[in-house]
């Protein structure tokens, strides 16, 4: 991944995107922003407690960092449905975890403190996609059922898709004490440790098994549990930040 900064706001952009012309994107660190602790500081979700107006001014800084002029999102809730955006700007914010658009120029947005934040472009039909992932969607299966929309839709074949994902918590962090009650028996092979398992590479198993091309993915692999300094972890924090991963192609 690349670091980039504009001012004080830090983002890091993908490598497998870094040549498409017009597609802009980018996952936010925490630092840059106005939001005081425990939010501290480029706080992008206004539903953790903090002041709504300077979220408003935080979000306005990542947008002015990709040079997007309008941003979409939802209220994200561990399930596995996806939200197409149209070209119309509506007042309603859905409750989804995915986002889907061929609109061009349209920034779609998607909060983050642990959970897995992915984006999915399908450069044959410019159709874009914005995936919110905790171990409830990967349950679900949030990525299968995010690229059959977009196959629908769009008519994109999952050997056209990159995907990217963002920092999330790592094998050593993604600890399930109670794991035979809350995970499948096909995340087993994954498990590292009695507790632990690896959902970077349940995330690339399900992605694969849908057609994506490994090839095609790219998987931060920067534990965000361990890294206090650039991220908000909800685990390790319980009240803290959200970042923001943020994706819009261009005409």
């Amino acid at each position: 991944m690349q670091r980039k900064q504009k001012g004080n706001v830090v983002w890091l952009e993908f490598d497998l995107l870094a040549n498409i012309p017009n597609l802009r994107h980018g996952v936010f660190l925490r630092h840059g922003g106005c939001s005081t602790t425990p939010y501290d500081s480029l706080n992008m979700a206004d539903n953790v407690g903090d002041d709504p107006a300077v979220v408003q001014r935080n979000k306005k800084l990542a947008m002015e960092c990709l040079n997007i002029p309008r941003l979409d999102f939802v209220r994200q809730c561990h399930g596995k449905d996806a939200h197409e955006i149209s070209a119309n700007v509506t007042e309603n914010i859905p409750q989804a975890d995915a986002l889907i658009t061929s609109q061009p120029n349209v920034g779609l947005m998607i909060t983050h403190a642990d959970c897995q934040a992915a984006i999915i472009y399908d450069p044959t039909h410019h159709a874009l996609a914005m995936v919110h992932s905790g171990w409830r969607g990967s349950i679900q299966n949030i990525y299968a059922a995010t690229i059959e929309k977009m196959k629908a839709r769009y008519q994109s074949q999952p050997s056209d898709l990159l995907v990217c994902i963002s920092p999330s918590l790592g094998p050593s962090s993604a600890q399930f004490i109670n794991y035979r009650q809350e995970l499948p028996e096909t995340f087993l092979p994954f498990q590292t440790t009695p507790e632990h398992f690896d959902f970077w590479e349940i995330s690339r198993m399900q992605l694969k098994a849908c057609g994506v091309l490994n090839s095609h993915i790219e998987i931060a692999e920067i534990d965000t549990l361990s890294n206090p300094q650039d991220f908000y972890s909800f685990r390790r924090e319980k009240v803290t930040g959200r970042h923001a991963t943020v994706a819009s192609a261009g005409a």
